[in-house]
């Protein structure tokens, strides 16, 4: 089945309400992908069919740089659990199927558990062309050519008679996601059994069991309560107005999360509890609930179930693999990972304020399971399901944002800063025409509110209708006229004085934010930049631009986990995945003329990390000026002694001409994404390397930063 690591992949590079469109034709596959200046759709093509040692095109090294593989690939429990359990499993000639082959690791180690025999069949089936390209060149290398039929379908695409000969007798897969049945797990599965396996075949997973927790952590009630948080907003503006409660929220789905990083912010209210089994030796059903009455271990108030699972990988149950947080004491015989990015744990989030209980009482959680998802519903027998109205044209309407942007709208610190940006930014302005060129919500009601003669136009590039049905539903509980606010739907690059009522625009102002890019890095955000140079034939002599300046912030670092996690592969069990670290972006032994991908990570999430310098300015962005080529350079002292990994990098956005106002996207600021420079090779800093030289450059053409940089 298509990995969601690659739909991850996408998403991030299209919207996250968009799924990915991956077409074929002929011997080639075209990729949607958009370009991060200009929101426009591009199309990638892959072709299947290449001269001999012609290396991956940049765009396709890009796209398989941002995947899982590599993480995955350098998870040494996860691929040693495999190769035993596979090992235990296949020990003489048989009909394997691998499904969702990646580089082909599973398949190979199968061909080799049957020993030296001619009768051996390994059929391993990979949708996504650019990993068939790569597996073709791993097999070269290992010299698997002849064992491995290598399939470009997926799994429920092939046929029997057709594409195999006969049904196969073991059946390793890794289809695999965080909340386990993300990657279509149930319906490979399904299909597999009725269409492509043996009766009662072997397996290698055997079983996955998912496991939960009752937890009250302030944090994560943040990540989704608006309504709750921004009670305490001296603003004015409520972007879900009582009675509105659901008007602005998260979708309704379990979020992969590192939760080892808020351990100390988590109180546990229960014991681990059991919720699903799922057996992959047997056809599962697609849907399933259960009804468990989880007793709990403290006072509080439950806002979220923390949820993992744990892998059986052989019959005998004997080799385990578990996701769970480190707080959860694991049998003797079962083993914690090394940090991982591939496999976190999930939560979901309990609506509203959470669920209040005391010690000793029970509360009732019903989880239900489709083909591809987990829900939850928790209640005690205190509580009273509660009726929401909404005003609407007579429906319920729902804007459905991601947690962290929910967040970010309930800060009072965040709100207060826009408050003062906007309001300095109004002063001594008349009848002002405002443009509000990204998607964000929050400037057009505040703008609205602020200046009771102003006209706010909005583009919401990426809400679009949504935006303007959100501000329809809530404007008249914030006592806002829509008349005053407007909806562009025309392309920046067109727009004229005839649309702007034959005035020019007083105010161009952006947080910025663009809805579906909150996996992309931070200077891809310089978007603003770009659109404020398309709407220069509109802005009066004396425009306000906000944010007037970006600039570009980095400290170094000491991560090792995450550089564990992207490091260069040699051989995995035995075999030889050197030939995939330049195309999945790895970082360590590479050649010295290759630099490895600057990646978007939460930095607070990535194990252990330290700072080694203090932040430095690399370079800024003057968005009083069209966009164009920008450079900097600068020196970076070492206050820490240690070894550094590589740089962060991130945008701090400043708001006002004064320099008085700045937002920054830093690493202490744990709602935004910060771009993670790696270093080829680990460097140890301190008395005999004090300092480095950090080089980056601007390509306002493509969006694209290239960072350089040397130690001394």
């Amino acid at each position: 089945m298509f990995h969601r690591k690659l739909l991850t992949l996408l998403s991030n590079q299209v919207t996250l309400h968009v799924k990915p469109r991956l077409t074929r034709a002929m011997s080639s596959q075209f990729q949607l992908r958009v370009n991060p200046l200009t929101g426009n759709s591009e199309w990638i093509v892959i072709e299947e069919d290449e001269p001999e040692g012609q290396s991956f095109n940049t765009c396709q090294k890009a796209l398989l740089a941002t995947t899982s593989y590599l993480d995955m690939l350098n998870d040494s429990p996860r691929n040693r659990a495999y190769r035993e359990a596979i090992d235990k499993t296949i020990t003489g000639p048989c009909h394997v199927l691998d499904i969702g082959a990646g580089t082909g690791l599973l398949s190979m180690m199968a061909a080799r558990a049957m020993g030296p025999t001619t009768c051996r069949t390994v059929t391993a089936c990979e949708s996504y062309l650019p990993m068939v390209k790569l597996m073709k060149k791993v097999l070269r290398l290992n010299d698997m050519e002849k064992q491995i039929k290598l399939i470009n379908k997926r799994s429920d695409e092939l046929k029997l008679g057709v594409d195999i000969n006969s049904r196969a007798q073991v059946l390793v897969s890794e289809i695999l996601d965080s909340e386990l049945l993300g990657e279509g797990l149930i319906p490979s599965l399904q299909h597999a059994h009725d269409m492509l396996l043996e009766e009662s075949p072997d397996t290698v997973p055997y079983r996955a069991t998912t496991y939960g927790q009752l937890v009250e952590s302030t944090f994560l009630w943040k990540l989704h309560d608006l309504h709750g948080n921004e009670a305490e907003a001296c603003d004015g503006i409520r972007l879900v107005p009582t009675g509105f409660e659901d008007v602005l929220c998260v979708k309704p789905q379990q979020y992969a999360f590192h939760c080892d990083a808020i351990a100390n912010e988590v109180k546990l209210l229960s014991e681990p509890f059991k919720i699903f089994e799922f057996d992959f030796w047997k056809r599962p059903d697609g849907s399933g609930e259960t009804e468990l009455f989880v007793k709990a271990t403290n006072d509080g108030r439950v806002h979220a179930i923390i949820s993992w699972w744990i892998l059986q990988l052989d019959r005998e149950g004997t080799i385990f693999y578990s996701t769970a947080p480190r707080w959860i004491n694991l049998p003797v015989n079962i083993s914690y990972g090394d940090w991982c990015d591939h496999w976190k744990q999930c939560v979901w989030f309990v609506p509203g304020e959470g669920l209040s209980i005391t010690k000793d009482e029970e509360v009732c959680l019903h989880a239900v399971h489709n083909d591809i998802s987990v829900s939850y519903n928790i209640k005690s027998p205190r509580s009273r399901n509660k009726t929401r109205q909404y005003d609407f044209n007579g429906k319920d309407f729902k804007l459905i944002l991601p947690p962290e942007r929910i967040a970010i709208y309930g800060d009072s610190e965040w709100r207060h800063t826009m408050f003062s940006a906007i309001s300095t930014a109004l002063q001594g302005r008349v009848d002002p025409l405002c443009i509000v060129a990204d998607d964000s919500l929050f400037l057009t009601l505040l703008v609205a509110h602020l200046s009771k003669t102003s006209h706010v136009m909005s583009f919401f590039p990426g809400l679009q209708d949504k935006g303007v049905q959100y501000l329809q539903a809530v404007a008249n509980a914030n006592n806002i006229s829509m008349d005053r606010v407007e909806y562009i739907k025309k392309k920046k690059t067109k727009l004229t004085v005839h649309d702007t009522h034959q005035k020019k625009v007083d105010l161009l102002i952006g947080e910025p934010f663009y809805y579906g890019t909150d996996s992309m890095l931070p200077w891809q955000n310089l978007r603003f930049w770009n659109e404020r140079t398309m709407l220069d034939p509109v802005l009066s002599e004396d425009a306000l631009i906000m944010p007037c300046k970006a600039i570009l912030k980095a400290c170094a670092l000491s991560i090792p986990d995450l550089w564990n996690s992207r490091r260069s592969l040699t051989k995995i069990e035995g075999f030889d995945h050197s030939v995939v670290n330049s195309t999945l972006g790895a970082c360590g032994e590479l050649p010295t003329e290759q630099e490895s991908p600057c990646l978007p990570f939460f930095i607070w999430q990535c194990g252990n990390v330290k700072k080694l310098s203090e932040t430095f300015t690399v370079m800024e962005f003057d968005f009083s000026k069209p966009i164009m080529p920008s450079h900097g350079k600068t020196q970076v002292e070492f206050i820490e002694p240690g070894i550094c990994h590589g740089f962060a990098l991130w945008i701090d956005w400043v708001m006002d001409p004064e320099h008085s106002i700045v937002l920054s996207t830093g690493p202490d600021k744990r709602y935004w994404k910060q771009g993670v420079k790696l270093l080829a090779k680990p460097v140890g800093v301190g008395e005999s390397c004090s300092s480095a030289v950090i080089e980056a450059s601007f390509d306002p053409s493509s969006g694209d930063l290239d960072i350089r940089h040397a130690f001394s």
